[in-house]
């Protein structure tokens, strides 16, 4: 089974390949036919609504879980193998508890033993990782001193103990700053370039996924609805969908009234609404056509003509051009 890299390059043996991964609780099918693969050194974004299966799909790579149907295998480990699978994962999970009242060099040295790490050689290894996280200089403070960031900071360390081949992160910006969170991604993209590893990363926050990953898998009720390269995801869905997906456009909100007037009635919109929330915004449905640069063109005729009208443009962009706008569309009314 071949990775996900459309781009022209060439594509290395996959550290994680599932195929036709199932299970049901009782009646009810949880996952249906889960297949994907993702190579060393790429961050793979794993995304659906809540009840979409991401986390019966999470538990069983991470082998909590045994399928009904299908296997997956780890860095050449069938599912078959699970006590060798858990030694060549890491996983940092959403709700991570961390002791408060032990160092982070302490911490990490000790999982470092349950791995068969000699003792020298698993402070060693700590003392790499907590550099490699940027926490070096707090080695010897309190986990219980630490900030939200520094803890997941020293979860991502703690997964990567064991020199895993794949990583599963679950969530890990939850809870930070803006900083914080653009500190931590670039700490993901970090790990899986220089240490060549695959990464699963987990997220509600779509420009996240939009922002690191490489490639995407899009569940919805168990299914598998969208996989692939992001930019390829986002190109498919658009060529998929109907002609005329149209933009949205924002101004003053004190100008809205005018703006939809002067859209209104144009040839080339079929609809124009303003949103309810008062900031100026509208969505603005064009008519369908088969050519792909007629949406921006129209758009373009849209900002036109509430230029000629006085009406000030605050800001414009296309529907359907970034992976949450796909993300809705996949995820609505998949199932059955």
């Amino acid at each position: 089974m071949r990775g996900f890299n459309l781009d022209g390059s060439t594509p290395r043996t996959p550290v994680l390949i599932a195929d036709d991964l199932r299970k049901s609780y009782g009646k009810r099918p949880a996952l249906r036919g889960l297949s994907f693969a993702l190579e060393p050194g790429r961050v793979l974004g794993f995304l659906g609504p809540n009840g979409a299966g991401k986390t019966t799909a999470i538990r069983i790579l991470t082998t909590i879980l045994e399928p009904d149907k299908g296997n997956f295998s780890v860095d050449g480990i069938g599912s078959d193998q699970p006590k060798l699978v858990r030694g060549r994962i890491g996983v940092l999970p959403e709700s991570l508890g961390l002791p408060k009242h032990v160092t982070a060099l302490e911490y990490l040295v000790f999982y470092g033993g349950l791995y068969g790490l000699p003792p020298n050689e698993s402070k060693a290894s700590a003392l790499r990782l907590l550099d490699d996280v940027g926490l070096r200089k707090r080695a010897r403070s309190l986990i219980g001193s630490y900030s939200r960031g520094m803890r997941q900071r020293l979860g991502i360390a703690r997964s990567l103990i064991n020199d895993p081949a794949v990583v599963f992160l679950d969530e890990p910006t939850l809870g930070l700053d803006p900083r914080g969170q653009q500190d931590l991604l670039a700490l993901v993209n970090r790990i899986a370039r220089d240490r060549n590893v695959g990464v699963v990363l987990c997220s509600h926050a779509l420009s996240e996924v939009e922002t690191v990953c490489d490639d995407v898998v899009i569940l919805s009720l168990g299914q598998v609805v969208a996989k692939g390269s992001v930019s390829d995801v986002i190109a498919q869905a658009r060529g998929n969908a109907k002609r005329g997906a149209g933009v949205r456009i924002q101004v003053p909100p004190e100008s809205t009234a005018d703006a939809l007037e002067r859209l209104d009635g144009l040839a080339f919109v079929k609809a124009v609404e303003a949103q309810s929330d008062r900031s100026g915004w509208l969505r603005v449905d064009l008519e369908e056509t088969q050519d792909p640069g007629a949406d921006l063109r129209n758009g373009n005729k849209a900002l036109s003509e509430l230029l000629a009208g006085s009406v000030p443009v605050m800001s414009f962009e296309t529907r359907g051009g970034r992976l949450g706008d796909v993300f809705l569309q996949l995820t609505e009314g998949v199932g059955g």
